[in-house]
């Protein structure tokens, strides 16, 4: 018995404790990917407190015939941390506008948009400041139609953000 507790407390003593990476007041920049319209978007994180983050994304297009425009906000909850990775769970509301081409017109479309999004930010050792993040969920948008739809970003089209 007592080999075992001396065996125990030997294997505690030598274990790291797993800390998460800390971004209170930290504030980030970056890119990302707008899933509904397709869009890259430039975004912005700011951590106001060790386990919320408040988001925000422009995108914008001009091309004739096929403009495309999002701006969104959006708050996260982290809800589980490891050493490299934060895991999170929030919500985004935006606004949309992008114009469809036809046969023989162009209409543009305008409307609100609002997703429940869940996803993770990863850190790559060494690389403090340097966050990859992907999101995925539901959400629905409001345009001259009601659209419910999933979200899913791929690795490739994950965000990157800087933080100062």
């Amino acid at each position: 018995m007592l080999k075992k507790s001396a065996l125990v407390l030997a294997v505690l003593a030598c274990t790291s404790v797993v800390q998460a990476k800390e971004l209170t007041n930290r504030l980030g920049v970056g890119v990302k990917s707008h899933e509904t319209l397709d869009l890259p978007e430039l975004a912005v994180v700011y951590n106001p407190t060790r386990d919320i983050a408040v988001t925000g994304g422009l995108g914008i297009d001009t091309k004739k015939d096929a403009s495309k425009f999002a701006a969104n906000a959006g708050v996260r909850r982290i809800v589980f941390k490891e050493d490299n990775m934060n895991f999170y769970m929030g919500g985004t509301f935006g606004f949309v506008n992008y114009e469809v081409s036809g046969a023989t017109s162009t209409t543009k479309e305008s409307g609100i948009e609002l997703d429940a999004v869940f996803g993770g930010e990863f850190f790559l050792p060494g690389l403090d400041s340097l966050g990859f993040t992907f999101e995925g969920g539901a959400g629905v948008i409001s345009t001259s139609n009601v659209r419910f739809r999933t979200i899913a970003d791929s690795p490739l089209r994950a965000g990157i953000i800087f933080y100062f």
